[in-house]
């Protein structure tokens, strides 16, 4: 539970990063670019808007600029939707890269999962077919001993 915790907090420490460096990269140089290529009748004008937009990246300047008086109502709204779009994002990430469950990628197929010898009720210590060190199946075995082996071959 408290390993949960400590991914979910570096996420969301991650997450509210990305957020700043998003919006003073993204989201500022927008706004300033909205509110330029406004017309006084409050319709925007996208040839306009597009010429100012590419410069507006690349200007330090405008990202002082929309927190005056004129910019910041468009600059809200622009915030706003940005961050409903990337919580969006980051909760749909979140969910594909959760947890598939308690026994994901632990190793399933080594002798590990006996105790104490146990193995040995079914598998021979010393010869038969090698399954793994230390374990054989017995050849001489009485019974059902169909066995399916997945993995590589090695030899030590």
């Amino acid at each position: 539970m408290n390993e949960s915790k400590s991914k979910i907090k570096k996420y969301l420490i991650l997450m509210l990063v990305l957020w700043i460096v998003l919006a003073i990269v993204l989201v500022c140089p927008l706004a300033y670019s909205i509110v330029e290529s406004t017309n006084e009748q409050g319709a925007l004008n996208i040839s306009e808007f597009i010429n100012k937009v590419i410069p507006s990246f690349t200007d330090i300047g405008t990202r002082f600029k929309v927190f005056s008086s004129e910019y910041i109502a468009t600059l809200g709204k622009t915030l706003l939707y940005y961050t409903v779009f990337f919580v969006i994002i980051s909760i749909i990430l979140y969910l594909k890269n959760k947890s598939k469950g308690e026994y994901y990628n632990i190793e399933h197929g080594s002798s590990g999962w006996s105790e104490n010898g146990e193995q040995y009720r079914v598998l021979s210590k010393n010869k038969g077919i090698i399954l793994a060190e230390d374990n054989y199946l017995p050849i001489d075995k009485r019974g059902n001993i169909n066995t399916l082996i997945v993995g590589r071959i090695r030899f030590w």
